[in-house]
């Protein structure tokens, strides 16, 4: 069995910098009522993580960028993921 190596990246995006990092899942505690974790990366911010997406070992690093850069213009920036010109929803 091989050991979760913690992987991190750092990318800027639309001028603002963040931070991703990749946690390895843990198991349930049927006493407190925890469900078990898969691996995943979360986006980093004062000592504070969101889950981004599952991790997988071996993606390449542009592929993460491409994937980090989507989810950070939905999750973030409120751009719909259909936007292929990258406009903002309107508010209504």
């Amino acid at each position: 069995m091989s050991k979760f190596t913690v992987e991190q990246r750092r990318l800027t995006h639309r001028g603002a910098a963040f931070h991703f990092v990749a946690y390895d899942g843990q198991p349930g505690n049927a006493k407190r009522q925890q469900p078990p974790t898969d691996p995943a990366w979360f986006l980093m911010n004062e000592g504070r993580r969101w889950e981004v997406m599952p991790h997988r070992p071996g993606q390449e690093g542009e592929e993460l960028e491409r994937l980090f850069i989507a989810w950070l213009d939905v999750h973030v920036f409120g751009i719909e993921p259909s936007s292929a010109n990258g406009k903002r929803r309107r508010e209504r």
